[in-house]
């Protein structure tokens, strides 16, 4: 079935505000420090990449509004 333009499960990104963003971050940061000793490295590198571009795309948003 296809979907009609606007809907979610068009593949387009989710736009999400600086709030939602930072609950994003605090959330997988929590998860990255109970993963344990012995996650899978694919698994810790995807955390730690997805981390960095939340406080990337934060940093920026800041940088934006200060202007």
């Amino acid at each position: 079935m296809r979907s009609m333009e606007g809907q979610r499960s068009d593949n387009r990104p989710l736009k999400r505000n600086d709030a939602e963003k930072r609950r994003a971050l605090l959330q997988l940061e929590l998860a990255l420090a109970a993963l344990g000793p012995k996650p899978t490295p694919g698994l810790k590198d995807t955390m730690l990449e997805r981390i960095r571009a939340l406080k990337a795309e934060l940093a920026a948003g800041e940088t934006k509004s200060r202007r």
